[in-house]
């Protein structure tokens, strides 16, 4: 027989102790939120009937999770960071607030006060191997008209699929960069193809993600920031043309619009012209800032992330 004890006034207010209703201490958004948080909980136990054994296996869990610092790619794979996207576009899309490249996820893997150039900028260090890959485009409004001093800040995952700071083994900031765009709009970068990855195989993500029969791979991508004064912040990433997870991206980041179309190039005479022995690939993919309503809107949202 299943008992519910959620809706009764004791357990109501129980929580309402436990969240902290009874003082004038602490936080009132935090005490609303964690309220909200335990009422939810007991629901989900009591209407999925999750057995003592279930519970204390997510405690273990959870524990876990946070040892191996996992939270922000769990949040990615069961696609609420994407929600939190599609959230503020139906925002946007109520305020009237309309073109544009389309926003989505920043992942957890960002790192601040990565170099700064002027037009164009090299983004490694030349110790991988992998593809020389020539990036460039422009900043422009949504009328199509240059944006000039717009920051680019860019970073992407070497060959192997790791990421400079959290893989030690790379330099500082490689495979990261800012750049100033010219009168133009136009920002260039050198650097290589990155590789598509997956989550750790013995790691927390992907022990749920077989629980749902899911993978766990991104498509080889790029991560971008872009802001200019007056404009909105836009966050967002291109996922790269021809790979195997372009529309199966366990993190849901592929959006129309964000396709990366990837261009090789095998002919000696080009790749000479370039500076570059061998082949190589090209990239140009160009961006759209919203005017900012208000100045708020121009800053990068508000959130804990790594600085080297």
């Amino acid at each position: 027989m299943t008992i519910k004890l959620s809706s009764t006034e004791n357990v109501q207010k129980f929580f309402q102790e436990a969240s902290g209703f009874n003082n004038d201490q602490g936080n009132q958004r935090m005490k609303k939120l964690v309220n909200r948080i335990l009422l939810d909980t007991i629901k989900i136990i009591e209407d999925l009937e999750v057995t003592t054994e279930e519970f204390w296996k997510a405690v273990d869990y959870l524990n876990r999770m946070g040892a191996r610092g996992e939270a922000g790619l769990l949040v990615a794979g069961l696609g609420l960071e994407h929600y939190l996207d599609l959230l503020l576009d139906a925002q946007d899309e109520a305020a009237g607030l309309s073109g544009g490249t389309p926003r989505t996820i920043e992942g957890p893997l960002y790192v601040a006060g990565a170099p700064l150039s002027e037009g164009e900028t090299r983004m490694d260090d030349g110790t991988d191997p992998g593809t020389v890959m020539f990036l460039e485009g422009r900043v422009l409004d949504t009328d199509g008209q240059p944006i000039a001093g717009a920051t680019v800040d860019l970073w992407h995952a070497n060959t192997k699929g790791t990421y400079s700071y959290f893989d030690t083994t790379q330099s500082d900031y490689n495979l990261r960069r800012r750049i100033l765009t010219d009168a133009d709009g136009r920002y260039r970068a050198r650097s290589i193809v990155p590789s598509g990855y997956g989550c750790p195989p013995d790691g927390t993500t992907q022990e749920v993600l077989n629980l749902l029969g899911r993978h766990g791979n991104r498509p080889a991508h790029i991560h971008f920031f872009i802001s200019a004064p007056g404009y909105r912040h836009l966050t967002t990433q291109i996922n790269l043309s021809g790979d195997e997870y372009l529309w199966d991206d366990f993190a849901y980041a592929t959006r129309d619009g964000l396709v990366g179309e990837v261009s090789f190039n095998d002919d000696a005479a080009a790749a000479k012209a370039r500076g570059v022995d061998g082949r190589f690939a090209e990239i140009e993919f160009s961006f759209q800032l919203q005017k900012a309503p208000s100045p708020e809107q121009e800053a990068i949202r508000d959130r804990v992330r790594a600085e080297a």
